[in-house]
């Protein structure tokens, strides 16, 4: 795990690939363009965030299986893919096929939990089993069992000229290895380890315990007991940390302007819990690389993981993301002691 002065081992970022609904293929090659970038630059992992029924990527694994093909080392994952928009021997098949494509190197990142905006979309996502479906742990426990290839039929052989297979096709047996799950609270990220997954934890926790003596909740400490709790159960599974991080040193005066508006109009929410699941939201960190890595090397959650990976502002153009991504392989990574993959 990170301690000030010791290196970060890996670096990836994550997009939601913004576009056009009137002309949406900019945006979508703009995002494989970004992912080719990021394999050049060094970068460990690329990850994509799915958006349903938004300007954003609809199908991360549409874009992964276009991705490998323009790749050739950088991993790639979703983060996350909310399971219940999903059905799980699908999405096992979809996933095999696109880590065989990609020659292994398939990071898939699961949640659970209704579908967001459930009362909007239950009738056109399921119309005849809304009251039925499960959006709970067992979900996740069903693709993990597609994914390791448990039988799921009861026939295996030869019908006239067609052979059946009992299990999910292709197989791909390293894939349940790199399995994540997305966690917000304490209960999520101790099931996390117990099931064997990696865990994800981003820069929204569910504010627990009792704040601090001024009443406030601080979100590293949080986070950092969430990671604890996960490593109790399963000491060697990966842990990366996602936070906004907006390195400077290469921006323009404009760019700067455009990047603290952002993070300043950003800022309020990160001073109390939100909405009624409580949640709590990371402050965006802006400024030179140098003032960045104190920052990082102080915050309890970033010194427990593994691995970090900065998720890329959504609202910004293409080359505000071409120069903080060369400013964090260029600048901050090295900083933190990370060298690019070769």
């Amino acid at each position: 795990m990170p301690e000030h002065g010791q290196p970060v081992r890996r670096l990836g970022f994550l997009t939601i690939g913004l576009f056009d609904s009137a002309d949406p293929s900019p945006g979508h090659e703009s995002t494989l363009a970004i992912i080719e970038l990021g394999e050049q630059l060094g970068f460990d992992s690329a990850w994509l965030r799915h958006r349903h029924l938004q300007y954003g990527i609809s199908s991360p694994i549409a874009m992964m299986a276009a991705a490998s093909q323009r790749t050739s080392r950088i991993e790639l994952g979703t983060a996350v893919t909310p399971l219940g928009w999903e059905n799980p021997l699908r999405l096992a098949e979809d996933l095999a096929t696109v880590d065989v494509l990609s020659g292994g190197r398939i990071n898939p990142g699961v949640s659970v939990g209704l579908p967001m905006r459930w009362d909007d979309v239950r009738e056109a996502l399921y119309p005849d089993t809304a009251d039925a479906e499960d959006f709970g742990y067992q979900r996740v426990e069903r693709l993990l069992r597609f994914v390791r290839g448990e039988r799921v039929s009861g026939f295996r052989g030869t019908e006239g000229i067609e052979v059946f297979s009992d299990r999910v096709e292709p197989h791909s047996p390293g894939l349940i290895d790199r399995m994540w799950y997305g966690a917000a609270s304490t209960t999520s990220a101790r099931w996390a380890g117990e099931h064997g997954l990696n865990l994800l934890s981003s820069s929204v926790v569910r504010a627990e315990g009792e704040p601090d003596v001024d009443g406030a909740f601080d979100f590293a400490t949080i986070q950092r007991r969430q990671i604890d709790a996960f490593r109790d159960t399963n000491p060697t599974g990966r842990v990366s940390h996602g936070l906004v991080i907006i390195p400077t040193d290469s921006a323009t005066p404009d760019q700067i302007a455009r990047y603290r508006a952002y993070v300043d109009a950003r800022t309020p929410r990160t001073a109390a819990p939100q909405g009624p699941g409580r949640m709590l939201f990371a402050r965006d960190l802006l400024g030179p690389s140098e003032q960045l890595a104190d920052q990082l090397w102080a915050h309890a959650g970033f010194r427990g993981a593994d691995e970090v990976t900065v998720a890329l502002p959504f609202s910004f153009d293409h080359d505000d993301h071409v120069q903080i991504l060369t400013d964090l392989a260029t600048r901050l990574g090295p900083t933190l002691g990370w060298q690019p993959a070769g």
